[in-house]
């Protein structure tokens, strides 16, 4: 079955399912369908059916949605028969992004058509979770193919399996990647919340382009097995949802810890279990320091605008703002993609001989792709999985890691902690990126300026929420900090977000 006929049966399939049961107002925000659903005004059912119709009415516009769980609503079914609530999430629908893997009749495949004969053996760490906390998995988003780690030329958004992912907004315009179809679901509320996953800016920069709100949290707080890798040095799953509230919900569920689970990185042993929603209670940010990065702020005239405008309101709330730089920032940047670029042979190798597929290699998935040119790459090549097929000597694997050390000691040491330490303080803000260009097939399009390479290199936290917006495209501005400080980033984050509601609901325009 070819890749369009798929996604054909994946998605027209559920239009004959019964419609939803309008005796209550569906609430917009997960924090009010968890209270709704508690409080017996809502169903499980009811909820999952109001998602299954809006995809089948929206979804064609802008593609969000790779595949549906063909189980969704049976599962929904057994929960509302359950006497108690399962957990936090009871009944919640929750879309994950198609290289986080299920045992299911899902495919997780990166987007890829390699993929397709490939069988999970099991939950992703962070799935088990969500199937604990009661939450219904309701299908897969589309990304960026490989996670945008296959051409230097590739566009975000696109993968050979799920085509090209629109941005809600304006729908010739491009929703940024790799969690592109995580953040256009968010948005065109498609699902109240969703999983991304983050190497470098793959949650931020979909979040800016969308106008959400996205949380890449400090590396080893959730677990990462079962996820596609590009990088274990800064590969993490992470929420993107409507609000921040609604962000450090799922949050709660993504990190806590359950009996008998592996944990995947030893930092998180020593982090205590938290309710994340705890630290929203603060309405102002008297006391923090937050150091300005004018220098990653852009040239983007409307940005530069909206930024003072949201230093203004922080301000406003108490913060005191202090402009700095973060230094080694080419340094850095040159180390990383060198660092990663080892480390994606090292760790893709290793995923693929895990699996069930007869794709066991970065070698094998070069061929495939060379064999199936037609469907895999009618815009861009693979040079990056070339790059890295290559980098397979004992002197490239020295230098991988001499780049790792590197890379993590200026974005660590010399870098973030160290400016914090210096200035006395407690995080830093700059907008997150510029509005989401016009997709261009042709030429590419892997997102423009941006400010996520430091905090993704450190494996430090990184929140981005909407700060205003330029025309019909949203803007978002980010805060982050030093490892394990998500508490923090949400004060902030909130204290913002409730003296501002910037998010703009999408107009879905052609163009313009």
């Amino acid at each position: 079955m070819n890749r369009r006929a798929f996604g054909q049966l994946t998605l027209t399939g559920i239009a004959t399912l019964p419609s939803c049961r309008e005796r209550y107002a569906i609430p917009a925000s997960l924090a009010d369908q968890v209270e709704s659903i508690r409080a017996g005004h809502l169903t499980a059912v009811e909820l999952t059916q109001h998602y299954l119709d809006r995809i089948t009415r929206l979804n064609p516009q802008i593609n969000a949605i790779i595949e549906l769980n063909s189980d969704a609503l049976d599962i929904a079914r057994a929960l509302d028969a359950s006497n108690n609530a399962r957990g936090p999430l009871h009944g919640i629908p929750i879309l994950l992004k198609d290289n986080i893997e299920t045992a299911d009749r899902m495919h997780t495949t990166a987007g890829s058509l390699a993929l397709l004969d490939s069988k999970p053996r099991g939950d992703a760490a962070l799935v088990t979770k969500l199937r604990a906390a009661g939450a219904v998995i309701l299908g897969k988003t589309n990304l960026s193919e490989w996670a945008n780690m296959r051409s230097t030329h590739s566009t975000s958004g696109w993968s050979a399996r799920g085509g090209l992912t629109k941005n809600p907004h304006v729908l010739d315009h491009n929703p940024s990647g790799s969690s592109s179809g995580s953040a256009a679901a968010v948005c065109a509320s498609l699902c109240s919340a969703a999983i991304g996953t983050e190497t470098d800016g793959s949650i931020v920069s979909p979040s800016n382009a969308c106008g959400i709100v996205g949380l890449k949290p400090t590396l080893g707080l959730i677990g990462g097995s079962g996820i596609i890798p590009i990088t274990h040095w800064q590969d993490t799953a992470g929420p993107m949802a409507r609000s921040v509230r609604d962000c450090a919900l799922l949050l709660n569920v993504l990190c806590n810890r359950i009996a008998g689970l592996e944990q995947d990185h030893m930092e998180v042993a020593g982090v205590p279990i938290r309710d994340y929603t705890s630290d929203l209670s603060h309405k102002d940010l008297k006391g923090r320091r937050l150091g300005f990065l004018r220098h990653l702020n852009g040239q983007n005239e409307a940005i530069q605008k909206l930024t003072e405008v949201a230093l203004s309101v922080l301000r406003d709330l108490g913060a005191e703002i202090i402009e700095v730089e973060l230094p080694h920032v080419q340094e850095i940047s040159k180390n990383r993609f060198r660092a990663m670029l080892g480390e994606y042979r090292e760790d893709l190798d290793a995923y693929l001989a895990s699996t069930t597929s007869e794709i066991q290699s970065i070698e094998q998935l070069i061929s495939f792709n060379e064999s199936h040119r037609d469907q895999e790459m009618p815009y861009f090549g693979q040079e990056l999985l070339q790059m890295a097929a290559a980098l397979n000597t004992p002197d490239a694997i020295a230098e991988t890691k001499a780049a790792r050390a590197t890379a993590r000691r200026l974005a660590r040491e010399e870098g973030i902690d160290l400016i914090l330490q210096q200035h006395r303080l407690d995080a830093f803000v700059v907008s997150t990126s510029d509005p989401a260009d016009q997709t261009d097939l042709v030429k590419g399009h892997r997102g423009g300026r941006g400010c996520s390479t430091i905090p993704a290199t450190a494996g430090y936290p990184h929140i981005t929420l909407p700060m205003g917006h330029v025309g019909p495209l949203p803007a978002n501005i980010s805060f982050f900090s030093t490892a394990w400080t998500e508490p923090l980033l949400f004060r902030i984050a909130d204290a913002y977000e409730q003296a501002t509601h910037h998010r703009l609901e999408p107009k879905f325009l052609p163009s313009l």
